[in-house]
């Protein structure tokens, strides 16, 4: 990717992509960036207001389930990368409603890739698709001395994590088929601002604001790898200039933490910055049913995007656990509006009268 003009970022209004597309935007001046985003439950395009003005940023509302918007998309515009990370990712929803799922992961990802196979035409100089997926297609780990590699035998174990396996899958397939290049990244856990409140660390933080229950599946004892989100953003900027095509890159955090131990610090910094006494918001941790197929481990080996690439985290957890407590709550405005739906008027507000 040599100075490459146009860059179609989809899913750039959510929690990581918006992270994603402010990098890009502020990193690269001479990028056109394009962000791609149907403004879904999730979609939030207050998380983008600071950049929104800004010569190199434009903003497309468009479903990639819709096949012929998007040709038209790619014909109107000469793409050269293409960064995919939007997707429905609540493993929660994905229980309840796979279908949605299935048409936003899979399908969406196959009419990306069709999208740019036509309008590349088979000329790729330059071009590169980049598939953002997760640390869920390779099941769980059981041994605490195992690790995800990049050669890891996929294992998904609920709809979500099926359907990001199936739409890695086919990134592979068009790669192999087709010659098209492509880049994949499978990322643990991320947390930083802008989360969306129905995910593990905003929703805590909201519900202590709010004195509301701290809901925690079975015992608390599943594992998870977190990785800030400005630093998952920059592993991406690293790979889409510096990977190398067909490979794939795991993304982590070195960072394990059990649900329950991250719950309790997350309630002791609370009280900390609340002025509470000590473990009063523990009070309001409640154990409930544990969810259907909850996988109990997972955790990345990064070794290979450090040693080819030289990504390393850095934040170290209790920093950027800290600096996430506090844009909470020295933003409570956006997060009253995400939890009242409010932030859904945002894009009249700001986009129709334009």
């Amino acid at each position: 990717m040599n100075n490459p003009k146009k860059i179609l970022i989809t899913g750039g209004a959510g929690f990581i992509g918006s992270h994603v597309v402010r990098r890009f935007v502020t990193s690269y001046p001479n990028y056109q960036i394009f962000n791609l985003d149907a403004l879904t439950y999730a979609g939030n395009l207050e998380n983008l207001s600071d950049i929104e003005d800004l010569p190199n940023y434009t903003f497309v509302k468009g479903d990639i389930v819709d096949a012929f918007f998007l040709e038209a998309l790619f014909a109107e515009n000469d793409f050269q990368g293409v960064i995919h990370l939007a997707a429905e990712s609540h493993v929660d929803r994905s229980i309840s409603d796979p279908m949605a799922f299935v048409m936003t992961n899979v399908l969406g990802t196959v009419n990306l890739l069709n999208a740019a196979r036509k309008a590349w035409k088979g000329d790729f100089v330059d071009r590169l698709f980049y598939h953002v997926s997760t640390d869920e297609v390779y099941g769980e780990l059981h041994d605490p001395k195992e690790f995800f590699l990049e050669t890891t035998k996929y294992d998904p174990r609920s709809p979500y994590s099926a359907s990001k396996a199936s739409s890695d899958h086919f990134v592979r397939a068009y790669h192999n088929t087709y010659k098209m290049p492509v880049v994949i990244s499978n990322c643990s856990n991320n947390y930083g601002p802008n989360h969306f409140p129905e995910k593990l660390i905003p929703l805590m933080i909201h519900n202590i604001l709010n004195n509301k229950a701290l809901p925690v599946y079975g015992k608390g004892e599943n594992v998870r790898d977190w990785l800030f989100v400005e630093d998952h953003a920059r592993a991406i900027d690293v790979i889409f200039h510096k990977g190398k095509v067909g490979e794939t890159y795991n993304i982590g955090g070195h960072n394990e933490w059990k649900n329950i131990d991250l719950v309790k610090l997350l309630c002791n910094i609370m009280d900390q910055r609340l002025g509470r006494p000590e473990q009063t918001s523990e009070q309001l941790i409640q154990y409930v049913t544990d969810r259907a197929g909850h996988d109990l481990r997972y955790a990345i080996d990064a070794t290979k995007l450090k040693d080819e690439l030289g990504w390393t985290p850095s934040l170290q957890f209790d920093e950027g656990l800290a600096k996430t407590v506090d844009w909470y709550l020295n933003n409570t405005e956006w997060l009253n509006n995400v939890t009242s739906g409010e932030y859904k008027h945002y894009y009249n507000e700001m986009y129709d009268r334009r």
